[in-house]
């Protein structure tokens, strides 16, 4: 026998939508700490770029852009639901510091960028790696979710010879890439899986810059860090090769 009277059910939690809460002293003391980052972040980028004045321009455009509207104040919108849902992320996973301009220029150094790589940066943001990359005269294309936010910047990177283009970070072609980066330090482990099998697609040899963790998975050998500032302080950047036969060069 069944109950003809349906169950009552609460509201549904979607979580890649509920705001984070801390305790609000803890909340004061992220806050500062952030601010005293940022005067230092911002300081360092605009003196490196007087040696790229070409690049101060961007720069400052997208600073502005920051300032007239975050593109994370749009999480509630119908666009924004419909991207995450088209590719199984979660809002939060959208959701992390930007990459100091010195800090970008010392990780692509290091990882052997020059005016013959290609750079990919999977889930750009606010572009600083991209300009970064065109510092070191290499060529630079971002791929971001937030159609919004990539409208309004892109026609300021444009100038500069930088690309940003809206797309799911696991469909953006790689064949042709030298250099990837990805923040990686908010990603489920299913975005991550998912990534793993499409970085797959890069010609051996490709090198691969992660934050936070390596990729452990068969294939991606070489693996190397170093501490680096963010602006949510330091953390570890990692670079590898993308090695089908799992050779190390």
């Amino acid at each position: 026998m069944t109950d003809p009277t349906p169950p009552t059910l609460g509201p549904r939690r979607d979580d890649s939508l509920v705001d984070f809460e801390l305790p609000f002293f803890q909340w004061i003391a992220i806050q500062l700490q952030g601010l005293v980052i940022a005067v230092i972040v911002r300081s360092t980028d605009l003196l490196l770029l007087l040696w790229r004045p070409s690049l101060l321009r961007p720069y400052l455009g997208l600073w502005w852009q920051r300032l007239l509207l975050t593109p994370y104040s749009a999480r509630r919108t119908f666009e924004m639901v419909r991207a995450l849902q088209s590719t199984g992320q979660s809002f939060r996973e959208l959701i992390y510091g930007e990459t100091p301009l010195l800090t970008a220029l010392l990780f692509l150094k290091r990882a052997g960028v020059g005016p013959d790589s290609r750079v990919v940066d999977l889930g750009a943001g606010r572009g600083r790696v991209l300009i970064a990359a065109r510092w070191l005269k290499a060529r630079s294309h971002g791929v971001e979710l937030i159609a919004d936010h990539v409208a309004r910047v892109a026609p300021w990177l444009k100038p500069a010879g930088i690309t940003l283009t809206v797309g799911d970070m696991t469909r953006e072609p790689l064949t042709d890439v030298t250099h990837v980066f990805t923040n990686w330090v908010a990603f489920s482990p299913e975005t991550k899986a998912r990534l793993v099998e499409h970085l797959r697609t890069c010609k051996p040899g490709t090198r691969i810059i992660t934050v936070t963790r390596p990729i452990q998975a068969e294939g991606f050998v070489g693996q190397t860090s170093r501490w680096m500032l963010f602006t949510w302080g330091p953390e570890k950047v990692w670079v590898q090769e993308y090695r089908p036969d799992g050779k190390a060069p």
